[in-house]
């Protein structure tokens, strides 16, 4: 049940109300976004409003369980503060929403809805829909662990241990020369062995991408120039000279964690339960089958 200031009330009780949408969204990096369907600059609570941003709401579908409720922002790409580069680049996405109901005539009178995160974004050649989830969506989210042979961490994080920090594991590197659209040969990166960054990850730093994380999936090494292959290729184009900052990549087996980190005390996997193979195990004299320890 929402709460609204006298004030709010006495003008919702009149004959005549003066009342907008207004949407204050704060992406992954930290910048934050407002947007009204007035036909007016608004402000409050220091984030400015941006009128005729293209940016249109429909009905907030609620229900009393605990299904997620949802609201569709539709947008024309016509805003300067909404491209369709930054949204295939996935800077939109999970983005934390507020929806509130503003006075315009006053905007000290508003009543904050809802909030929420941006969901599946669906875009078309001039526009683009966004589905705005409440907070109820978390519930629906995966929580606990698998019991799989590989490990579950994340490498370098709390649970995992390493320090990816360690010059061992991490460099900096100079884009060379353009292989393809998610291939290049780069600089700086010599003393390590072919496959050391596979799985890993590179951070840009200068160039286009600058802040972004891209993900390896192959790492070569030809006549002392590496050669890296991204796993996807990013929404904007790499260009010769760009620097990056490259992290070493776990395959998640026992092997490697001894082998590569050193690190088989923090290993978070379960590589000595059957798997769905021993499932499908007969017994044969040439041993291996008599039901010993796997």
């Amino acid at each position: 049940m929402k709460t609204l200031s006298p004030t709010l009330q006495s003008h919702l009780e009149g004959g005549t109300t003066t009342l907008s949408w207004c949407w204050r969204i704060t992406r992954a990096d930290g910048l934050s976004f407002g947007f009204t369907d007035h036909d007016l600059a608004l402000s409050f609570d220091g984030t400015d409003f941006e009128p005729e941003s293209g940016l249109t709401a429909s009905e907030i579908r609620s229900g009393s369980d605990l299904s997620v409720d949802a609201q569709d922002a539709e947008g024309v790409l016509t805003s300067d503060r909404i491209t369709e580069t930054d949204i295939l680049d996935g800077r939109w996405d999970n983005a934390e929403v507020e929806v509130w109901r503003v006075n315009w005539a006053e905007t000290s009178q508003r009543v904050l809805m809802r909030r929420g995160a941006i969901g599946q974004i669906r875009r078309g050649r001039l526009a683009f829909v966004a589905e705005v989830r409440s907070l109820a969506h978390v519930l629906g989210q995966a929580v606990g662990r698998t019991f799989q042979a590989t490990c579950d961490a994340a490498l370098g994080d709390a649970r995992c241990g390493v320090d990816l920090d360690d010059p061992a594991f991490e460099g900096p590197g100079t884009v060379l020369d353009l292989l393809r659209d998610r291939a290049f040969t780069a600089s700086g990166l010599g003393d390590f062995s072919s496959g050391w960054f596979t799985f890993g990850t590179v951070e840009w730093t200068s160039g286009v991408n600058a802040g972004r994380l891209a993900e390896i999936i192959a790492h070569d090494v030809t006549d002392g120039i590496a050669v890296l292959t991204l796993l996807e290729a990013p929404v904007r184009a790499i260009t010769e000279a760009d620097t990056f900052n490259i992290r070493a990549g776990c395959d998640k087996r026992i092997e490697t964690c001894a082998a590569k980190f050193a690190n088989i005390a923090n290993f978070r996997g379960f590589p000595h339960i059957p798997g769905q193979d021993a499932v499908l195990r007969y017994a044969t004299k040439d041993g291996g089958h008599e039901g010993g320890v796997l």
